[in-house]
């Protein structure tokens, strides 16, 4: 395993920020770590850094314990926190060259040219810090996570600022790293990390509440469906009224519905009745469900 996580708490005061967490993720593994804010992210991913110090539990990276040998395990971890640490004042390259002096790295010039060519600064390395935008300056924290080749990359909402083109670039080069590295990353972009996750750790209060594969968690939470209907015809919403199964019901105008529903094909049977009995007609009819949006929201807002 590269990265083990066991019984981890960490209180504030008098809140447990993180409250006996355990998981694992293994080499070559992209897993997304989602929470609400406050869930106990941040501090997770701070803990396993050495950033931060657990009030119980232990953390492996890459069979090292952090709380025995930290320098040791920060060696083979690349982090970008959410709070993107910089020099503004610093040239790109020279930030660069910083962060390579800090790591030891034998030949500094060709670890920074490999990794300003990888997240895309080559037509910004000329620029102080400063004068980036946020989404480039995003790109110089995640260089600096990178120039060491570490083998284990802790990413604090890696996307955040960056422009649809962007996030689309740094999604290929998070999928590139995840071959042979092990990835952590946290994202309040769900398509985000249903585009490159093998599986999702959800935190909620300080408690894994889902560690799974986004295919099984699917499988598992039959429940969280949405019937899309839109009817020819203006229809009452009482019409509803005598539908079994249905969860909730949201007009988004006259003729048009939304459905939430544990059991989408007797809602669909029973909108077969209800066109029979009413003479109406049916434009469309769309079932979605079990979008990761969908776990998410059921796991962390009902128990919230």
């Amino acid at each position: 395993m590269s990265i083990e996580v066991e019984g981890l708490e960490k209180i504030y005061g008098t809140q447990k920020a993180v409250d006996g967490i355990s998981f694992s993720i293994n080499q070559g593994e992209i897993v997304g770590f989602l929470g609400p804010n406050g869930a106990g992210k941040s501090t997770t991913m701070k803990i396993i850094t050495g950033y931060l110090t657990a009030n119980a539990g232990s953390v492996k990276v890459c069979g090292e314990k952090i709380e025995l040998d930290p320098i040791a395990v920060k060696k083979k971890i690349g982090y970008l926190p959410e709070a993107n640490p910089l020099y503004p004042e610093m040239y790109v390259r020279e930030y660069l060259d910083f962060i390579a002096g800090v790591h030891s790295i034998s030949n500094k010039v060709a670890a920074i040219e490999n990794v300003i060519a990888l997240t895309g600064l080559t037509l910004e390395s000329a620029k102080k810090i400063h004068q980036l935008s946020k989404g480039y300056k995003q790109r110089v924290g995640l260089a600096a996570a990178l120039i060491h080749n570490p083998a284990v990359l802790i990413l604090d909402e890696p996307t955040s600022g960056l422009d649809p083109n962007q996030i689309i670039e740094i999604r290929n080069v998070i999928k590139a790293q995840g071959k042979d590295k092990t990835v952590l990353f946290s994202s309040h972009i769900l398509q985000e990390v249903e585009a490159i996750c093998d599986r999702v750790i959800i935190i909620n209060k300080g408690k894994i509440v889902a560690n799974d594969s986004l295919a099984n968690l699917q499988k598992t939470k039959k429940d969280f469906y949405q019937v899309r209907v839109v009817f020819k015809e203006a229809v009452l919403a009482n019409s509803f009224a005598q539908f079994q199964a249905i969860d909730q019901l949201t007009a988004v105008n006259a003729s048009t519905y939304l459905i939430d529903t544990g059991n989408p094909e007797l809602v669909r049977k029973q909108l077969l009745s209800l066109t029979i009995a009413e003479n109406l007609n049916i434009v469309s009819l769309q079932t979605e469900g079990n979008s990761l949006e969908d776990i998410f929201r059921a796991l962390t807002v009902v128990s919230a």
